[in-house]
């Protein structure tokens, strides 16, 4: 099928160079990458990853690493474990 429609959108321009970093390293273009996701929506029939309002305890986790506020580091993943199961 031709491509003819065309889409137009304004993002930051920060956010389109990133993306596009992303985009060649995987070897595809822009166009291709909504293409991609456009397909998965209409296969999907609707968005095609789960899309959720954060609960208080998510929000204030996010908010603490923005800040950089009670933020936990653990010199192994046995004591990451440790102190998960207590």
């Amino acid at each position: 099928m031709a491509k003819t429609a065309m889409i137009t959108a304004r993002i930051e321009p920060s956010l389109k160079a990133d993306a596009e970093k992303v985009l060649k390293k995987l070897g595809i273009s822009t166009t291709d990458a909504i293409s991609l996701f456009l397909t998965q929506v209409r296969l999907q029939k609707g968005l095609p990853f789960a899309v959720k309002i954060p609960n208080k305890t998510t929000l204030k986790a996010m908010r603490d690493a923005e800040e950089g506020t009670t933020l936990h580091s653990y010199d192994s993943l046995h004591e990451f474990f440790r102190k998960m199961n207590s």
